[in-house]
C-alpha cells in the first residue's frame, strides 16, 4: 500500500513555529515561578501574555511590572526577541552556530520568513540580521542606563535591556510602571532613544544594508546617496518620514489645547510628546500619553497610522509602508488614466500591486471582523473597540484602557487577532498550499464591469 505523506509548505511551518512558541511560552508563564509572590494568573492571561510577546504587540491583560517575577520577565523578553526576529530566523542562526548545512528547504523557509524575492545570500543575511540586532539593542540599553540606573538602582540595568529589546522589536511591553512611559513623557533622552529604536526596527533590515551600501559608495565616488538607493528603500524611508512628521503634526494640532493631554506642557514638550505618539503608534505600543484621553480626531488618525505600520522585512507590524504606497500610487495612476503606476521613475510590478491589494484586504478584514466580534462581547464605545482591534491586528499594543477590562471572550478574540496580525495575511492565505497552481493555456473570457 502506498503511503500518503502530507508536506507542509514553508509558510505553514512559519505559522506552526509561531504557534508553538506561544504555547510553550504560555506553559512557562503559568508556572508559579513566573509570577510574583501572592499573585495568581489564569492560563488565559498567561496565553494572552505569551501571544502579545511573541507577536510583539504589547497589549496586556495583567500589568507586566506588577505580575511577573524576574523569571517570568525573562520568558517574556525571550518571546519578544523570538517574535521580533522570527522563530525561523533564530532557528537558522542556531544552525549556523552548530555549523549545520542549509538545505534548499531551509533557504525557502528563510525566504518566506523575510518575505524576500531571492534565495541567494540568505545565510549571510541571517548573520547580519542577528549581529545588527544585538548591536543596536546593546547600544539602546547603554543609552537608557544613565536614566534608569539612577531611578531604579542596579535593577535599572535589567530595565534598560528589557526596554531596549522591546522597543527595537516594536513590542511596547515595559517593566517600568503601570502607565508605561508616561512618567518620562518630557525626558528627551528616553524619547529620542525609544523613537530611534522603534524606527530602526520598523524600517527593516533590507533598508539598513542598502543605506550602508550607498554610504560606502559615497565615500569613494561622492555620488547622490538617495538616487542610488533601491526603490524599496526610497519608498520605505520617504513614507516613514512622511508618516512620522504628518502624524506628529496631527497630534500636535488636535491635542494642543486638550487639558487631559498636551495643554499643560511647554511648546518644546508638546512637540516631543507629539513626535513620540506618532512614532509609537506605528506598531511600537509604548505610551507617554494616556490613550483614553486623546481626542476622537487624534484617535482616528492613530488608527490609520497603526493600520499602515512599519516597513517590510523588519520587526514592525501593520500592512507596511511600501504596501500602502504601492496601493495609493496605483489608485492615483488609475485616476490620472495612466497605463502603468510609476514612482521615483520606476514602474511598479503587477505582482507587487496584486500582493498589496491582497495584504490590505486581508488585514482590513481581520481588523473589521475583530472589531465586530469585540463589540458584541465588550461593553465599550465603538471608538475604544475599534482602537483595540486595529491595535491588535497591526501588533501595536496601544489601548484606550480597554485591554485589562476585557471579558473572557474578548481575550480569546484578541489572542486570535494578534496571532493573525503577526504571521501576516499573505502567509495565512497561502499557508496550506503544498504546490503552485498550474494555469491552463485556455483562459476564461473577459467581460467589462461597471466600477465605482
Amino acid at each position: 500500500m502506498r503511503k500518503c505523506r502530507f508536506i507542509f509548505s514553508t509558510t505553514s511551518i512559519i505559522m506552526i513555529s509561531f504557534l508553538s512558541a506561544i504555547l510553550i511560552g504560555s506553559l512557562l508563564l503559568v508556572l508559579p515561578i513566573s509570577v510574583k509572590n501572592g499573585v495568581s494568573v489564569s492560563y488565559v492571561d498567561a496565553l494572552f501574555t505569551a501571544t502579545t510577546a511573541t507577536c510583539v504587540t504589547g497589549l496586556v491583560t495583567v500589568p507586566t511590572v506588577a505580575t511577573w517575577s524576574v523569571f517570568g520577565q525573562i520568558v517574556i523578553l525571550f518571546l519578544i526577541q523570538l517574535g521580533g526576529l522570527g522563530v525561523v530566523t533564530v532557528m537558522s542562526w542556531l544552525m549556523l552556530l552548530m555549523h549545520k548545512k542549509f538545505r534548499i528547504r531551509d533557504h525557502q523557509l528563510l525566504q518566506d520568513a523575510f518575505n524576500l524575492n531571492t534565495l541567494s545570500g540568505l545565510r549571510k543575511f541571517v548573520k547580519k540580521v542577528i549581529v545588527g540586532t544585538l548591536i543596536i539593542e546593546g547600544l539602546g540599553a547603554l543609552l537608557y542606563m544613565p536614566v534608569f540606573i539612577p531611578d531604579f538602582g542596579i535593577k535599572g540595568i535589567w530595565i534598560s535591556v528589557f526596554n531596549s529589546v522591546s522597543a527595537f522589536c516594536n513590542a511596547g511591553i515595559d517593566i517600568i510602571a503601570l502607565d508605561s512611559l508616561c512618567s518620562y513623557a518630557t525626558n528627551p533622552l528616553i524619547n529620542f532613544v525609544t523613537c530611534a529604536l522603534i524606527v530602526l526596527g520598523g524600517l527593516g533590515y533590507v533598508v539598513w544594508w542598502d543605506v550602508l551600501r550607498v554610504l560606502k559608495e559615497f565615500k569613494t565616488q561622492k555620488l547622490n546617496c538617495f538616487k542610488h538607493l533601491t526603490l524599496h528603500s526610497k519608498i520605505a524611508l520617504v513614507a516613514t518620514a512622511a508618516l512620522i512628521f504628518g502624524g506628529a503634526a496631527f497630534v500636535f494640532a488636535f491635542e494642543y489645547n486638550n487639558p487631559l493631554t498636551l495643554a499643560k506642557y511647554s511648546l518644546f514638550d508638546k512637540i516631543q510628546i507629539s513626535f513620540f505618539q506618532s512614532v509609537t503608534t506605528r506598531t511600537a505600543g509604548f505610551a507617554t500619553l494616556p490613550q483614553e484621553n486623546l481626542t476622537n480626531a487624534t484617535s482616528i488618525v492613530c488608527i490609520l497610522l497603526m493600520f499602515i505600520g512599519g516597513s517590510p522585512v523588519g520587526t514592525a507590524g501593520g500592512v507596511k509602508t511600501v504596501t500602502a504606497v504601492v496601493l495609493f500610487t496605483t489608485a492615483f495612476a488609475t485616476i490620472q488614466n495612466k497605463e502603468e503606476p510609476t514612482i521615483f521613475n520606476r514602474t511598479l510590478s503587477k505582482q507587487a500591486i496584486r500582493k498589496s491589494i491582497a495584504v490590505v484586504c486581508a488585514s482590513f478584514s481581520i481588523a473589521f471582523i475583530s472589531t465586530v466580534l469585540l463589540a458584541a462581547v465588550t461593553p465599550a464605545s465603538a471608538l475604544d473597540v475599534a482602537y483595540e482591534a486595529f491595535s491588535a491586528t497591526a501588533t501595536v499594543g496601544l489601548t484606550r484602557n480597554l485591554t485589562a477590562a476585557l471579558t473572557l471572550a474578548g481575550k480569546w478574540i484578541l489572542i486570535v487577532t494578534m496571532y493573525l496580525g503577526r504571521i501576516g495575511p499573505i502567509t495565512l492565505l497561502i499557508a496550506f498550499s503544498t504546490k503552485k497552481q498550474n494555469y491552463n493555456l485556455i483562459q476564461d473570457p473577459v467581460e467589462e464591469l461597471s466600477v465605482g
